[in-house]
């Protein structure tokens, strides 16, 4: 088993409710599990039917197991289907460490798209994360998950960019084989190109 670079190892996972992030952090806490490690995942959901927030933690440790719920400001990496999501979990758990991996897809909220509220131009949310975090990951997973035929694959494609950085002491094979562990052989060549896409992206950021 190899040492963990972090100890503990927090990872924040966030969306709006319907992009598969609770799904995605399930995914990684069996994989992490697996390999032999400590592992705790907690869930919290806003209006997630009404696209709502839903933020899952997953912490990794070599020793006791830990509680599901990470102290404020104690993220190791933030991982986030929806840019803004990524800025409004860095008020909670960001410090000037955290690493950030989102999405560059914004889901507007409904009162955005009735013109009650406004929502950040691209561009100074990118430079507002980029500002709060050691190093922001700004990658196009929704697209990648376009050119598989499926928008729902944009969080396999960050689990995949996830794989691909020096946080993990696990890498993609892992993750593809929890991955294989919850979908039938039918849905695993889907989910194999959103990794590798993913490891793309982020070696190319």
């Amino acid at each position: 088993m190899k040492a963990l670079k972090y100890d503990p190892l927090d990872i924040v996972v966030t969306g709006v409710g319907g992009q598969g992030n609770v799904l995605a952090s399930q995914v990684l806490g069996l994989a992490l599990l697996t390999a032999g490690y400590e592992v705790t995942v907690g869930e919290t959901y806003g209006l997630s039917q009404r696209g709502g927030s839903v933020t899952s933690q997953v912490r990794v440790s070599s020793g006791p197991v830990l509680g599901p719920m990470m102290p404020d400001h104690r993220a190791t990496a933030i991982v986030s289907l929806e840019p803004l999501e990524a800025l409004r979990l860095l008020g909670v758990y960001g410090h000037p460490g955290v690493v950030v991996l989102t999405n560059d897809r914004p889901l507007r909220p409904l009162g955005v798209l009735a013109g009650e509220q406004l929502y950040p131009e691209p561009a100074e949310l990118r430079a507002t994360l980029e500002s709060l975090c050691a190093k922001l990951y700004w990658l196009p997973a929704t697209a990648a998950a376009l050119e598989l035929g499926n928008h729902i694959l944009a969080n396999v494609v960050l689990l995949g960019a996830l794989c691909g950085l020096d946080l993990l002491p696990i890498g993609a094979a892992e993750v593809e084989a929890a991955l294989g562990d919850m979908f039938p052989e039918s849905k695993m060549a889907l989910n194999r190109e959103a990794l590798a896409k993913g490891l793309a992206l982020v070696r190319a950021a």
